[in-house]
């Protein structure tokens, strides 16, 4: 079985060990990575493991919303 591309917003909460409309609101200020289609959010798993790892390599805690905005590297 592969692993997964991409998770339900609930699925990503779980694994973060916050509730869904905590990560609903920090997708909808631009603070967690997520893709939209038709309304429907889902989060990459890369963004989930890539932050996983950073958090990792520093031995500290990374923050969402200032990881997004520096790896965002021109992505629209």
């Amino acid at each position: 079985m592969s692993a997964p591309r991409f998770y339900s917003v609930s699925e990503a909460a779980r694994m973060f060990g916050i509730s869904p409309v905590t990560l609903y609101r920090a997708i909808n200020a631009g603070e967690f990575p997520a893709v939209r289609i038709r309304g429907r959010l889902i989060v990459p798993a890369k963004a989930v493991e890539a932050m996983s790892d950073a958090a990792m390599v520093e031995q500290g805690v990374v923050d969402a919303a200032g990881w997004v905005a520096s790896s965002a590297g021109g992505a629209a």
